[in-house]
């Protein structure tokens, strides 16, 4: 799963997301929350220009985990911490669901553990 969730990083940040992401793909920022195309991930990737650094793993389950990154933007002069609860279905992320506090995103990753 860190692997997966490593290639997924990488590929955002190169602005290339070809083959890191289901078809849908489960998305949750604060535009809003649903699940979008490989396409529409990869039209959001280059209109946002973020940049996202990894700085703490919490695996929660066999397919969730929360990461803790720093993002920026282009317009960005200090780096923001958010969280993110990463779901993976075989090399691949199923969601992404970004929440400001890595509370949150634990609390998050925990009821959907429950859930299944």
């Amino acid at each position: 799963m860190e692997a997966v969730i490593t290639r997924w990083h990488a590929a955002v940040n190169s602005g290339d997301v070809t083959g890191v992401v289901t078809d849908p793909v489960l998305v949750l920022g604060p535009r809003g929350a649903g699940p979008i195309s490989p396409a529409e991930f990869a039209g959001w990737v280059a209109r946002s220009g973020i940049h996202l650094v990894p700085r703490a793993w919490h695996p929660v389950g066999d397919r969730l985990m929360v990461v803790e990154q720093d993002a920026t933007w282009p317009d960005s002069t200090v780096a923001t911490r958010v969280a993110t609860v990463f779901r993976t279905r075989g090399d691949r992320v199923s969601a992404v669901l970004r929440l400001p506090s890595v509370q949150e995103a634990l609390d998050l990753a925990a009821s959907m553990a429950a859930t299944g």
